[in-house]
């Protein structure tokens, strides 16, 4: 269980645990960011145009795109992806 809840998925993307807790947690503080720009656009249009939209691309560019992906990593996206369908 240990293994499973801490090693197993940081390892599926080539990091440890806390390379992933701080990627992870860069991620979250983006997101709130971008969060917080889309709630003070939708309050005020003119502020904010592109800051989340900006965040969201630069975010999918460093998760997605440029991922160093491992054949457990792979699997992972494809059973993700199957079962989105």
């Amino acid at each position: 269980m240990f293994r499973r809840l801490f090693i197993d998925h940081p390892s599926s993307v080539n990091e440890s645990y806390f390379e992933h807790m701080a990627m992870a947690g860069s991620f979250g503080w983006a997101l709130l960011k971008a969060s917080g720009a889309c709630f003070l656009h939708a309050l005020i249009p003119g502020l904010c145009e592109r800051t989340g939209s900006g965040i969201i691309t630069r975010l999918h560019s460093r998760m997605v795109t440029n991922r160093v992906q491992t054949p457990a990593a792979e699997g992972e996206a494809f059973i993700w992806m199957a079962a989105n369908i």
